[in-house]
Protein backbone atom coordinates (compact mmCIF):
# COMPACT_ATOMS: atom_id res chain seq x y z
CA UNK A 1 0.00 0.00 0.00
CA UNK A 2 1.28 3.46 -0.93
CA UNK A 3 0.51 6.72 0.87
CA UNK A 4 0.69 9.44 -1.75
CA UNK A 5 2.00 12.75 -0.38
CA UNK A 6 3.19 15.99 -1.94
CA UNK A 7 6.80 14.95 -2.59
CA UNK A 8 6.90 11.30 -1.57
CA UNK A 9 5.06 8.07 -2.34
CA UNK A 10 5.44 6.34 1.02
CA UNK A 11 5.58 2.55 0.84
CA UNK A 12 3.59 1.19 3.79
CA UNK A 13 4.53 -2.44 3.23
CA UNK A 14 6.59 -2.06 6.40
CA UNK A 15 5.38 0.10 9.31
CA UNK A 16 6.57 3.70 9.39
CA UNK A 17 7.52 5.73 12.46
CA UNK A 18 6.34 9.34 12.59
CA UNK A 19 8.39 11.44 14.99
CA UNK A 20 6.58 14.15 16.95
CA UNK A 21 8.00 17.68 16.88
CA UNK A 22 6.08 19.98 19.21
CA UNK A 23 6.94 23.64 18.54
CA UNK A 24 4.74 24.63 21.49
CA UNK A 25 5.24 25.87 25.05
CA UNK A 26 2.44 23.75 26.52
CA UNK A 27 2.14 20.29 24.94
CA UNK A 28 1.29 17.64 27.50
CA UNK A 29 4.59 15.76 27.24
CA UNK A 30 7.40 17.94 25.92
CA UNK A 31 5.94 21.44 25.82
CA UNK A 32 8.57 24.16 25.80
CA UNK A 33 11.53 21.89 25.06
CA UNK A 34 11.66 22.83 21.40
CA UNK A 35 10.12 26.29 21.48
CA UNK A 36 12.67 28.01 19.25
CA UNK A 37 12.94 27.08 15.58
CA UNK A 38 16.63 26.27 16.02
CA UNK A 39 15.98 23.91 18.91
CA UNK A 40 13.07 22.31 17.07
CA UNK A 41 15.16 21.80 13.93
CA UNK A 42 17.89 20.09 15.97
CA UNK A 43 15.18 17.87 17.42
CA UNK A 44 14.02 17.02 13.87
CA UNK A 45 17.57 16.05 12.96
CA UNK A 46 17.89 13.90 16.09
CA UNK A 47 14.63 12.10 15.34
CA UNK A 48 15.88 11.30 11.84
CA UNK A 49 19.13 10.01 13.28
CA UNK A 50 17.05 7.85 15.63
CA UNK A 51 15.23 6.33 12.65
CA UNK A 52 12.09 8.39 12.05
CA UNK A 53 10.54 7.92 8.62
CA UNK A 54 8.24 10.96 8.81
CA UNK A 55 8.33 14.16 10.87
CA UNK A 56 5.13 15.67 12.29
CA UNK A 57 5.35 19.33 13.30
CA UNK A 58 2.71 20.93 15.50
CA UNK A 59 2.31 24.50 16.71
CA UNK A 60 -0.74 24.11 18.96
CA UNK A 61 -1.22 21.80 21.91
CA UNK A 62 -4.31 19.58 21.73
CA UNK A 63 -4.04 18.10 25.21
CA UNK A 64 -7.36 17.95 27.10
CA UNK A 65 -8.34 21.42 28.28
CA UNK A 66 -5.74 23.22 26.20
CA UNK A 67 -6.70 26.72 25.02
CA UNK A 68 -6.89 27.50 21.33
CA UNK A 69 -3.92 29.29 19.78
CA UNK A 70 -4.35 32.29 17.51
CA UNK A 71 -3.60 31.95 13.81
CA UNK A 72 -0.77 34.46 14.11
CA UNK A 73 0.91 32.59 16.96
CA UNK A 74 0.63 29.22 15.23
CA UNK A 75 2.09 30.58 12.00
CA UNK A 76 4.95 32.20 13.92
CA UNK A 77 5.77 28.88 15.60
CA UNK A 78 5.41 26.64 12.58
CA UNK A 79 6.51 28.44 9.43
CA UNK A 80 10.20 29.03 10.27
CA UNK A 81 10.58 25.37 11.25
CA UNK A 82 8.76 24.05 8.19
CA UNK A 83 10.87 26.27 5.94
CA UNK A 84 14.01 24.56 7.29
CA UNK A 85 12.62 21.05 7.79
CA UNK A 86 11.51 20.63 4.18
CA UNK A 87 15.21 20.47 3.29
CA UNK A 88 15.80 17.35 5.40
CA UNK A 89 14.76 14.92 2.67
CA UNK A 90 11.92 13.11 4.45
CA UNK A 91 8.12 13.42 4.36
CA UNK A 92 7.03 16.38 6.44
CA UNK A 93 3.62 16.43 8.14
CA UNK A 94 2.07 19.44 9.86
CA UNK A 95 -0.45 18.91 12.65
CA UNK A 96 -3.01 21.70 12.24
CA UNK A 97 -6.74 22.26 11.78
CA UNK A 98 -6.54 25.84 10.49
CA UNK A 99 -6.92 26.13 6.71
CA UNK A 100 -4.66 29.17 6.62
CA UNK A 101 -1.85 27.20 8.25
CA UNK A 102 -2.47 24.27 5.91
CA UNK A 103 -2.16 26.52 2.87
CA UNK A 104 0.97 28.23 4.18
CA UNK A 105 2.85 25.03 4.98
CA UNK A 106 1.84 23.35 1.73
CA UNK A 107 3.12 26.42 -0.11
CA UNK A 108 6.45 25.91 1.66
CA UNK A 109 6.62 22.28 0.50
CA UNK A 110 5.14 20.29 3.39
CA UNK A 111 3.86 16.86 2.35
CA UNK A 112 1.02 15.96 4.72
CA UNK A 113 -1.80 17.69 6.57
CA UNK A 114 -2.52 15.93 9.86
CA UNK A 115 -5.84 17.27 11.15
CA UNK A 116 -7.45 16.37 14.47
CA UNK A 117 -10.71 17.88 13.15
CA UNK A 118 -10.66 15.70 9.98
CA UNK A 119 -11.00 18.83 7.81
CA UNK A 120 -14.28 19.88 9.44
CA UNK A 121 -13.19 23.49 9.89
CA UNK A 122 -14.58 25.76 7.13
CA UNK A 123 -12.20 25.90 4.19
CA UNK A 124 -9.90 23.10 5.35
CA UNK A 125 -11.13 20.42 2.94
CA UNK A 126 -10.93 22.90 0.06
CA UNK A 127 -7.25 23.57 0.78
CA UNK A 128 -6.40 19.87 0.67
CA UNK A 129 -8.58 19.25 -2.38
CA UNK A 130 -6.93 22.10 -4.27
CA UNK A 131 -3.48 20.56 -3.80
CA UNK A 132 -2.67 17.97 -6.48
CA UNK A 133 -0.83 15.44 -4.30
CA UNK A 134 -0.56 16.25 -0.57
CA UNK A 135 -1.30 13.48 1.88
CA UNK A 136 -3.88 13.89 4.63
CA UNK A 137 -4.55 12.18 7.94
CA UNK A 138 -8.17 12.32 9.09
CA UNK A 139 -8.60 11.86 12.84
CA UNK A 140 -11.68 11.17 14.93
CA UNK A 141 -12.22 13.55 17.82
CA UNK A 142 -15.27 13.71 20.10
CA UNK A 143 -16.18 17.34 20.93
CA UNK A 144 -13.05 19.58 21.05
CA UNK A 145 -9.78 19.75 23.03
CA UNK A 146 -11.29 22.10 25.60
CA UNK A 147 -14.24 19.80 26.46
CA UNK A 148 -13.51 16.35 25.04
CA UNK A 149 -12.66 14.67 28.34
CA UNK A 150 -15.42 16.39 30.31
CA UNK A 151 -18.04 14.26 28.56
CA UNK A 152 -16.38 11.36 26.70
CA UNK A 153 -18.14 9.33 24.05
CA UNK A 154 -20.97 6.95 24.84
CA UNK A 155 -22.13 3.91 22.92
CA UNK A 156 -20.28 1.66 20.48
CA UNK A 157 -16.96 3.46 20.05
CA UNK A 158 -15.62 1.25 17.25
CA UNK A 159 -18.73 1.56 15.09
CA UNK A 160 -18.99 5.31 15.61
CA UNK A 161 -15.33 5.99 14.90
CA UNK A 162 -15.37 3.80 11.80
CA UNK A 163 -18.52 5.45 10.46
CA UNK A 164 -17.15 8.95 11.03
CA UNK A 165 -13.81 8.23 9.38
CA UNK A 166 -15.37 6.46 6.39
CA UNK A 167 -17.78 9.33 5.76
CA UNK A 168 -14.99 11.90 6.16
CA UNK A 169 -12.85 10.04 3.63
CA UNK A 170 -15.72 9.69 1.16
CA UNK A 171 -16.56 13.39 1.47
CA UNK A 172 -12.94 14.25 0.68
CA UNK A 173 -12.85 11.91 -2.30
CA UNK A 174 -16.02 13.58 -3.61
CA UNK A 175 -13.95 16.77 -3.80
CA UNK A 176 -11.44 15.00 -6.04
CA UNK A 177 -8.87 13.77 -3.52
CA UNK A 178 -7.55 10.33 -4.46
CA UNK A 179 -8.02 7.55 -1.91
CA UNK A 180 -4.27 6.88 -1.96
CA UNK A 181 -3.71 10.27 -0.30
CA UNK A 182 -5.83 9.46 2.77
CA UNK A 183 -4.83 7.89 6.10
CA UNK A 184 -7.15 7.40 9.09
CA UNK A 185 -6.44 7.95 12.79
CA UNK A 186 -8.97 6.70 15.41
CA UNK A 187 -7.93 9.51 17.77
CA UNK A 188 -6.72 7.71 20.88
CA UNK A 189 -7.45 9.92 23.88
CA UNK A 190 -9.55 12.45 22.02
CA UNK A 191 -12.84 12.27 23.88
CA UNK A 192 -12.69 8.57 24.71
CA UNK A 193 -12.54 6.72 28.01
CA UNK A 194 -9.61 4.49 28.92
CA UNK A 195 -11.70 1.43 28.14
CA UNK A 196 -12.77 2.84 24.77
CA UNK A 197 -9.19 3.57 23.79
CA UNK A 198 -8.16 -0.02 24.48
CA UNK A 199 -11.24 -1.31 22.68
CA UNK A 200 -10.14 0.64 19.60
CA UNK A 201 -6.75 -1.03 19.86
CA UNK A 202 -8.17 -4.51 20.42
CA UNK A 203 -10.59 -4.15 17.50
CA UNK A 204 -8.30 -2.21 15.20
CA UNK A 205 -8.87 -4.79 12.45
CA UNK A 206 -12.44 -3.51 12.16
CA UNK A 207 -11.14 -0.02 11.43
CA UNK A 208 -8.63 -1.37 8.94
CA UNK A 209 -11.43 -3.13 7.07
CA UNK A 210 -12.41 0.28 5.65
CA UNK A 211 -9.45 -0.06 3.28
CA UNK A 212 -7.34 2.91 4.35
CA UNK A 213 -3.96 2.89 6.11
CA UNK A 214 -4.20 3.49 9.85
CA UNK A 215 -2.11 5.84 11.96
CA UNK A 216 -1.93 5.06 15.68
CA UNK A 217 -1.02 7.72 18.21
CA UNK A 218 -0.58 6.15 21.63
CA UNK A 219 2.64 7.85 22.66
CA UNK A 220 2.64 8.86 26.35
CA UNK A 221 -1.17 9.11 26.41
CA UNK A 222 -3.03 9.29 29.71
CA UNK A 223 -4.66 5.89 29.12
CA UNK A 224 -1.21 4.34 29.40
CA UNK A 225 -0.76 6.16 32.70
CA UNK A 226 -4.14 4.92 33.88
CA UNK A 227 -3.19 1.25 33.47
CA UNK A 228 0.45 1.53 34.60
CA UNK A 229 0.37 4.24 37.25
CA UNK A 230 3.23 6.04 35.49
CA UNK A 231 3.32 9.80 34.99
CA UNK A 232 3.82 11.30 31.55
CA UNK A 233 7.60 11.50 31.90
CA UNK A 234 7.92 7.75 32.55
CA UNK A 235 5.67 6.26 29.85
CA UNK A 236 8.26 5.34 27.25
CA UNK A 237 8.00 1.58 27.81
CA UNK A 238 4.19 1.38 27.68
CA UNK A 239 4.22 3.75 24.69
CA UNK A 240 6.55 1.43 22.79
CA UNK A 241 4.45 -1.58 23.78
CA UNK A 242 1.30 0.13 22.52
CA UNK A 243 3.01 1.05 19.23
CA UNK A 244 4.04 -2.56 18.62
CA UNK A 245 0.56 -3.83 19.50
CA UNK A 246 -0.96 -1.28 17.11
CA UNK A 247 1.34 -2.37 14.28
CA UNK A 248 0.61 -6.04 15.03
CA UNK A 249 -3.08 -5.22 14.63
CA UNK A 250 -2.58 -3.51 11.30
CA UNK A 251 -1.46 0.09 11.87
CA UNK A 252 0.79 1.32 9.07
CA UNK A 253 2.15 4.40 10.88
CA UNK A 254 2.83 5.02 14.56
CA UNK A 255 3.18 8.60 15.78
CA UNK A 256 5.66 8.66 18.67
CA UNK A 257 7.89 10.76 20.87
CA UNK A 258 10.40 7.97 21.57
CA UNK A 259 11.57 7.23 18.05
CA UNK A 260 14.78 5.31 18.73
CA UNK A 261 13.12 2.91 21.17
CA UNK A 262 10.09 2.38 18.92
CA UNK A 263 12.27 1.69 15.88
CA UNK A 264 14.24 -0.87 17.88
CA UNK A 265 11.11 -2.62 19.13
CA UNK A 266 9.63 -2.76 15.64
CA UNK A 267 12.88 -4.25 14.32
CA UNK A 268 12.34 -7.18 16.70
CA UNK A 269 8.71 -7.51 15.59
CA UNK A 270 9.70 -7.43 11.91
CA UNK A 271 12.39 -10.07 12.46
CA UNK A 272 9.71 -12.37 13.86
CA UNK A 273 7.46 -11.63 10.88
CA UNK A 274 10.19 -12.69 8.46
CA UNK A 275 10.51 -16.06 10.22
CA UNK A 276 6.74 -16.60 10.08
Amino acid sequence: MIWQTARFSIDLTLPKVMGIVNATPDSFSDGGRHGSSGSALRHCEQLLQDGADILDIGGESTRPGSPAVSLEDELARVLPLVRDAVTLGVPLSVDTYKPEVMQAVLDLGADIVNDIWALRQPGAAAVVAAHPRCGVCLMHMHRDPQTMQMAPMAGDVVTEVLSFLELSALDLQALGVEKARIVMDPGIGFGKTVEQNFELLAKQAVLKSAGYPLLAGWSRKSSLGAVTGLDVNHRMVPSVAAAVLAVERGASIVRVHDVRETVAALAVWMAMQRVD
